[in-house]
């Protein structure tokens, strides 16, 4: 989940090879396009949205076009329902989208503040206390907030990232405990914030420390990580929304930009990683595109729409 300000894009690092705008990477392998797609499922932050959290014209039309040729849409991304009000207005037929990296599948028809939590995978309490005290020893100065899914609940020492107001401020250990605040909510995640740790230095630590009792990732170019419950990603989630529908994984093609889409990318029968992507996306992605700011994903959906004809 990327701080709720402006988004800075993940940079090209050096020696990656330029992307030709025209169209970005090949649709498959030996010059095939492969099936036609079923579903395209796509991030939001750094992928989707530009940087000024906008959707752009043209993706608002290459969204349309997809579901008008009969290929559904899905916005799969650690932000919170709370913060879907920017593609609101953008979901056709079932109107579902993929949250808290996997925690919820909301529904967004009802418009803003008037969400519905299909399913929620939670995180549970013990876990996640697990998961705190073994990251605090593992990484001191850690400071955590806590995501649950009509609250949010943040530690004292815990910065100003999202740009609202908290519910409370306790030390997690209390906001997690069995009679703490919205003790009847279900957890989505925990928020684990350093202010000196390098990010993917931070994100290593913390997947060593924590081991199995959650799963971790990170989307935001600071050194923030999200702890979801064991086994719950982007991926996990979309793949039962598939399953229900009947859609394979090679029907599927999706769209990222940072580590919490990555089982996302190698989960799909075809990949994009956004030009500005983090060097790990580049690499599992199975083709590349063009940056945010430049619409790739528009890009990409254009040309596989223009296949199918």
């Amino acid at each position: 989940m990327r701080e709720n300000g402006r988004v800075t894009s993940a940079t090209r690092q050096p020696g990656t090879p330029p992307v030709s705008p025209a169209f970005p990477a090949p649709l498959g392998q030996g010059g095939t396009v492969g099936p036609p797609p079923r579903l395209i499922a796509t991030d939001l932050d750094g992928t989707l949205l530009r940087d000024d959290k906008t959707v752009s014209a043209r993706t608002v039309a290459a969204l349309a076009a997809a579901e008008e040729a009969g290929v559904e849409v899905f916005f799969v991304t650690g932000r919170p329902a709370r913060w879907m009000d920017v593609v609101a207005d953008h979901v056709h037929g079932h109107g579902l989208a993929i949250c808290g990296n996997g925690a919820a599948v909301v529904d967004l028809h009802g418009g803003p503040g008037a969400h519905r939590f299909v399913s929620v995978r939670e995180l549970a309490r013990q876990s996640a206390l697990d998961a705190v005290g073994l990251l605090r020893e593992a990484a001191p100065g850690t400071v955590f907030a806590v995501e649950q899914t009509y609250g949010f609940h943040q530690e004292p020492a815990y910065p100003k990232l999202h740009m609202e107001i908290p519910d409370n401020l306790l030390p997690a250990e209390k906001l997690l405990a069995p009679g703490g605040p919205d003790a009847d909510q279900p957890v989505l995640k925990i928020l684990a914030y350093h202010p000196e740790l390098d990010p993917d230095a931070f994100l290593t630590t913390a997947r060593i420390a924590i081991g199995g009792h959650a799963n971790v990732t990170r989307s935001s170019p600071s050194a923030l990580l999200e702890l979801s419950g064991a086994g719950v990603s982007k991926a996990s989630t979309l793949a039962l929304c598939c399953a229900e529908r009947g859609i394979s994984p090679e029907e599927v093609v999706a769209f990222g930009d940072m580590p919490n889409d990555l089982e996302m990318l190698t989960w799909a029968g075809r990949s994009y990683a956004m030009g500005n992507a983090h060097p790990d996306v580049l690499a599992a992605a199975t083709g590349r595109t063009v940056a945010n700011t430049e619409d790739g994903v528009a890009v990409v959906i254009e040309r596989l729409l223009a296949d199918r004809l």
